[in-house]
């Protein structure tokens, strides 16, 4: 599963890419220049409110409650997962008028970001960027060439983790670097996959790759990584904190699928709230979704059936997480700039590949202009580009199969070495 690192030559495409990317950084700095213009400057201990009314690095400061929490800063963790208990704390802090908020993540998320809760408002949040896209690149780096670094970098989805203060950045990295360890040192690669169930949605169909390839190291580390983690949080958070947790955050993530609104019906890719947002019927939407994440299933089991193309396996186990999972966010997108950079330096795509692949990359913010208009492109272009790999796949399948059956046999007389056929199909699984 090792995805090998190479350097092909330049491609007349290297000059678009760079392009996208001025024009993406530019996009960000103008975006971030007139949003603290209409702002202000944001306070260095207490969260300060933005032009909407929201705190400045929104999300965040879920994540920064939690770990206040650890440290006595208002009620215990489990009360958080009372809304009402939860927003009262926060209008406390942040007046009457602030917008509603729900906690979300599991108990054991608190395990990693406990540090925070130490740290003013402000700090906490700059820290938690800057380290989640340093381990991103990180990550990347040990597989990807290092001039795509400002590539990956300055990608749309990126600029959305940041703004929205979001994890997008350690998920992608948990799962960049768990298949990329997962033959050299696969117990650590278990325990990156454990550690990803803070984020259980991006997951959901890794126990199947896993199984497939009888990948029984990495499976045993992530379920003793997992058990380690819920009896941690319960040790340290009480008893009372998985039952709560089940009892309340889990009904409350299932009514906001079927109720949430604002931009969250613009920012979540899957064929669940497309329906909502042409306005389906529920049943609809979650029967189309019930279908898609059948398909996503389907393609997953038979990517990972036998040995296939390393990049091309990962790039579609990500589009089909996307596809299958009804609730996963364009913040989360940040993994993409990570397939692309991958697909990027096979050397072998077509123009139709790079179209597929730009459009992927930029889908974090296109998506949320497109749903502004009530056009759900998420997934369609997830499906499109999903397609398109199954597609490639099955061909560097066919191309593999005719060179074994065309390839003349080795005499065993001859110390010569054969050469090696420079196809897709032997980069090493």
């Amino acid at each position: 599963m090792t995805i090998p690192p190479s350097s092909p030559a330049k491609s007349a495409m290297d000059g678009l890419y760079a392009k996208l990317t001025v024009a993406a950084l530019v996009f960000f700095v103008v975006l971030e220049a007139v949003y603290f213009v209409r702002s202000g400057l944001p306070s260095y201990r207490d969260p300060s409110l933005d032009f909407t009314g929201n705190v400045i690095g929104r999300d965040f400061i879920t994540t920064w409650m939690g770990g206040r929490s650890v440290h006595g800063y208002g009620p215990a963790l489990h009360k958080w997962f009372d809304p009402s208990v939860y927003n009262a704390a926060l209008r406390v802090m942040l007046g009457p008028n602030f917008p509603e908020h729900f906690w979300s993540y599991p108990p054991h998320f608190v395990l990693f970001t406990w540090p925070l809760g130490l740290l003013p408002y402000l700090p906490a949040y700059l820290l938690w960027c800057a380290v989640g896209l340093a381990l991103y690149l990180l990550a990347c780096a040990a597989t990807v060439r290092r001039e795509y670094l400002l590539f990956l970098a300055a990608a749309p989805g990126v600029a959305v983790c940041i703004f929205f203060g979001q994890n997008g950045f350690y998920t992608a990295a948990l799962l960049i670097g768990g298949f990329a360890l997962l033959d050299r040192r696969p117990i650590l690669a278990g325990i990156l996959f454990g550690i990803l169930t803070v984020k259980p949605q991006l997951g959901i169909l890794l126990p199947i790759v896993l199984l497939l390839q009888g990948r029984w190291w990495a499976i045993l580390s992530a379920v003793v990584t997992v058990g380690a983690l819920v009896t941690g949080a319960n040790h340290l958070f009480g008893p009372e904190i998985w039952p709560e947790f089940i009892e309340k955050v889990v009904p409350q993530q299932r009514w906001l699928l079927e109720n949430g609104g604002g931009l969250l019906l613009l920012m979540v890719s899957s064929v669940f709230f497309a329906g909502r947002l042409v306005g389906l019927p529920l049943d609809l939407a979650w029967n189309l979704q019930g279908l898609v994440s059948f398909l996503a299933v389907a393609a997953v089991i038979w990517t990972y059936w036998r040995r296939r193309d390393p990049v091309l396996s990962m790039a579609l186990l990500v589009t089909a997480t996307f596809l299958a999972s009804p609730y996963v966010l364009n913040y989360d997108m940040v993994i993409f700039g990570f397939i692309v950079a991958a697909l990027r330096q096979r050397g072998n795509n077509t123009a139709l590949d790079h179209a597929l692949a730009i459009a992927i990359w930029s889908l974090p913010v296109t998506m949320m202009l497109f749903g502004a208009i009530s056009v759900p492109i998420a997934p369609l272009m997830l499906a499109a580009f999903g397609g398109r790999l199954l597609w490639r796949l099955s061909k560097e399948g066919q191309v593999s199969e005719e060179i074994v059956e065309t390839a003349p046999r080795e005499n065993s007389a001859s110390t010569a070495p054969a050469e090696e056929t420079p196809t897709p199909a032997s980069i090493p699984a």
